[in-house]
């Protein structure tokens, strides 16, 4: 391999010749081995390249940037969001807890493909555009990088997360006003219940996404206040005046999201409440559809000597070695999904508690736990959508069968003939093995005529009327 010389200001660094990063990028691939290269996700590079090229536009306006500056930086960020400079982010997730060498290898890279924009070359001593006095002009590590964060996450959210999220919710809904005379057992405690319809049962799922959406939204406000401006410690030193608004603004204009000035820039450094208020959401959607999940894998066991009250579609063979088998592997993948964000929430927590003073030092895994979750759960909510919940069709003649055989139909009879006659004619019939409605008469309690009359599932559901 062919190297030439960078130089930062602890000396000489060799770089792969053909590599727009720098010196500072190279002694973060040579001190950080430590899991697989390039884990930092691109979302956050991309992140980067909205408010570097935010930055220049501002540093130009407020008269502290030429033109020609500005729009070198432009072009190169324009650049990064087109894909194009994806392989010249190496570093990996466990750096300096403050990202600063991430910032770092997005300034080098833009500065010294800005050169070479501009005609010059990688071996050039003296270059158009420096990393740190013009691509890092009015910034810190500090108050980038939990910029980038929040753009990333931001963006993730409404373009990811949330169309998952809803797609899944409007299919559930779908199903539930499908399925609302679809009168089955109900069950509690795993153990038989009360009746209830199956679109009952579904319209709890709706619900419970309905929630979670609300509660994600809700959050997206503190999620659109950026940090960038704070600079070191949350003063704003070395930046000129009207910077903070203006940059945003400028975010704000090229990701076309709301995103505005941090209202106060030393909690935007040293915490990062809005990423872990956010996260906390996520975990309480993992939650939900968890419970979603599994409850539609219970309601399709069997297919034969299950629960077998609904039937799932089948995607692939189930099993290596009994042929017949297909499994619910669809709600097994949401649930492993579901597991990992909350443990990512755990990392998040935890990393949200190290704001020593005025900075954060757990940027990066925070970022990267967050981004996982936010994609995974709208990737697991199309593809549970797409391959599981569309094609859901009730098993009525399982239905029927559970819901006749359930002893606790003799709910019906408490206001009749009261809770301890009732409760004598169903653990009668479950020692005898007989019907609810064979012991009523057998004791004496009721006619058959009575039993028909007041015993009847449908009037058992609540407000519903089939």
């Amino acid at each position: 391999m062919n190297y030439r010389i960078e130089k930062d200001t602890m000396g000489d660094v060799q770089v792969p010749s053909e590599k727009y990063w720098g010196a500072q990028t190279q002694r973060s691939i040579n001190n950080f081995k430590i899991g697989g290269e390039s884990s930092m996700p691109l979302e956050i590079i991309y992140g980067f390249a909205y408010l570097k090229k935010a930055a220049a536009h501002t540093n130009c306006k407020l008269g502290v940037l030429s033109e020609e500056k500005r729009d070198l930086i432009s072009k190169v960020c324009d650049e990064i969001l087109e894909g194009k400079h994806d392989d010249q982010f190496p570093l990996v997730i466990w750096q300096t807890g403050s990202g600063t060498q991430s910032n770092m290898n997005t300034n080098e890279v833009i500065a010294n493909r800005a050169h070479v924009i501009n005609g010059g070359s990688l071996e050039d001593n003296d270059k158009t555009i420096h990393p740190n006095d013009d691509v890092n002009k009015s910034q810190s590590s500090n108050d980038t990088f939990p910029t980038g964060m929040h753009i990333a996450s931001y963006k993730i959210l409404v373009e990811t997360t949330i169309p998952g999220l809803e797609q899944l919710r409007n299919t559930l809904q779908k199903k539930s006003e499908e399925f609302m005379n679809v009168v089955k057992i109900g069950r509690t405690h795993l153990m038989d219940a009360t009746p209830l319809t199956l679109g009952q049962e579904f319209s709890g799922y709706v619900s419970q996404l309905d929630h979670g959406l609300k509660a994600l939204n809700n959050t997206l406000s503190h999620l659109s206040e950026l940090a960038l401006g704070g600079t070191a410690v949350g003063t704003g030193i070395n930046t000129p005046d009207g910077y903070s608004e203006l940059v945003a603004k400028y975010i704000a204009d090229f990701t076309g999201l709301p995103f505005i000035t941090a209202e106060n820039k030393f909690e935007a450094l040293a915490a990062h409440d809005a990423i872990v208020e956010t996260h906390g959401a996520l975990k309480q959607l993992a939650v939900s559809l968890n419970k979603i999940a599994n409850d539609i894998r219970l309601l399709a066991s069997g297919p034969r000597s299950g629960i077998g009250e609904i039937i799932i579609p089948s995607n692939e063979p189930g099993s290596s070695i009994m042929p017949g088998k297909v499994n619910p592997t669809q709600a097994e993948a949401l649930t492993m999904v579901c597991a990992q964000v909350i443990g990512n929430d755990v990392s998040i927590s935890v990393g949200g508690m190290q704001g020593h003073y005025e900075l954060n030092v757990f940027k990066p895994v925070m970022a990267a736990n967050f981004l996982q979750s936010a994609r995974l759960i709208g990737d697991a909510c199309v593809s549970f959508d797409e391959n599981c919940a569309v094609g859901i069709e009730p098993n009525h003649e399982n239905l029927k069968k559970n819901l006749d055989n359930s002893l606790m139909l003799v709910t019906a009879l408490n206001t009749k003939i009261g809770y301890e006659k009732a409760s004598k004619i169903a653990k009668t019939a479950h020692e005898n093995g007989t019907t609810l409605k064979e012991e009523s008469i057998n004791l004496g309690y009721l006619t058959e005529e009575e039993f028909d009359k007041w015993v009847k599932p449908e009037n058992m559901c609540g407000g519903f009327k089939k």
